[in-house]
């Protein structure tokens, strides 16, 4: 009986389980097709359409092909992440990137003046990202941008065990990362469905060429990214729902001198204020059960009387471009020289 000699990467491949593409794609892309349609209950997606509708016309009326820019967004189904510039100021007010590097060094003045980023909840899509990022953009006047998240087998995995309902307890547990990894250990190829872009981050670490997350989750890794290359800092940050907790993963190892004068301010799910040179303004709704069970004891500086939802059409909903206006104005106001932001550190560790 002759035996037969394996090296160790046939060895390493006898362990793999991967799933046929076909199979997957269209199952992740179904979970997202679902998350886009959650997008309408907790963004103002109506009020984004009808504005760039109204931004076309001119063109349509001189026989001129508007932008399809809510096409080109891929809301609908496709789990893979992008960076939306958004500018309610400037046409064409939608600029997509879909690779962290190239945004990075992309030749154009606006992506580099951009200095304003927000996160949106579990699992939103390029359209609720966009309806955000809108609001915000029109209440402050100034372009932004959102990180949309990307959408994989371990974002499948974790909505099934409550990621909805328990985005606190799993972002606690690092829940995400350790699915994440064990998938690029066992199916690197399923691994890294919907996750080009955080594989774009600058040295971002990979198991067989599946993106492993080093700050809790993909868009965490990608806002680490963008804070700790970009010549010019962001200012502000704006996270909802499960977004606050990305934007808090991803600034809590930064160096202080990228973290000062740094404003964050979170919508519907409180964080710890744990962060040197950090400006927090937080809100979380008296009628927000989502947001208070994810709180963790973390408390805000403002009850409003909303839910969970930032769409005006369902009330009450928070105003988010309002109250972002009204958090940037008062952090201006209130403290220019960081006191406030000492004091509560000092009492958080008392």
């Amino acid at each position: 009986m002759t035996t037969q000699d394996h090296s160790p990467t046939d060895i390493a491949a006898l362990w793999k389980f991967e799933i046929p593409k076909w199979l997957v794609v269209p199952a992740v892309c179904s979970c997202r097709l679902f998350n886009t349609v959650l997008d309408f209950v907790f963004y103002d997606v109506p009020t984004l359409r009808a504005a760039l509708a109204e931004q076309d016309a001119p063109m349509k009326a001189r026989g001129e092909k508007p932008p399809s820019r809510i096409i080109d967004f891929n809301a609908l189904s496709d789990p893979e992440g992008s960076l939306l510039l958004i500018d309610a100021t400037a046409a064409p007010y939608v600029h997509k990137y879909q690779s962290v590097e190239r945004f990075l060094e992309s030749p154009y003045q606006e992506t580099r003046d951009v200095d304003v980023a927000t996160i949106t909840g579990v699992g939103s899509s390029a359209l609720g990202s966009a309806a955000l990022a809108w609001d915000i953009s029109v209440a402050l006047e100034r372009p932004v941008l959102a990180i949309v998240p990307g959408y994989g087998v371990a974002d499948v995995v974790l909505q099934g065990l409550g990621g909805w309902f328990a985005f606190g307890l799993h972002d606690f547990l690092r829940s995400k990362t350790l699915i994440q990894a064990g998938l690029a250990t066992a199916a690197p190829q399923t691994a890294s469905i919907g996750r080009k872009l955080a594989a774009s981050t600058p040295q971002e670490p990979t198991i067989d060429g599946a993106p492993v997350f080093r700050y809790g989750s993909g868009s965490s890794d990608v806002l680490h990214a963008l804070l700790e290359h970009r010549v010019t800092p962001f200012r502000l940050l704006v996270g909802h729902s499960k977004g606050a907790l990305q934007i808090n993963n991803a600034i809590r190892s930064l160096r202080p001198e990228r973290t000062q004068g740094l404003r964050v301010v979170t919508l519907g799910c409180p964080i710890g204020e744990d962060v040197a040179g950090v400006e927090y303004r937080q809100y979380l709704g008296l009628f927000d059960a989502l947001g208070q069970l994810n709180a963790w004891g973390h408390w805000p500086d403002h009850w409003p009387p909303t839910w969970h939802s930032t769409n005006p059409v369902l009330p009450p909903a928070m105003a988010a471009g309002e109250m972002t206006s009204e958090s940037v104005a008062d952090l201006s106001r209130a403290d220019p020289h960081g006191a406030r932001q000492r004091i509560r550190h000092a009492r958080s560790r008392a």
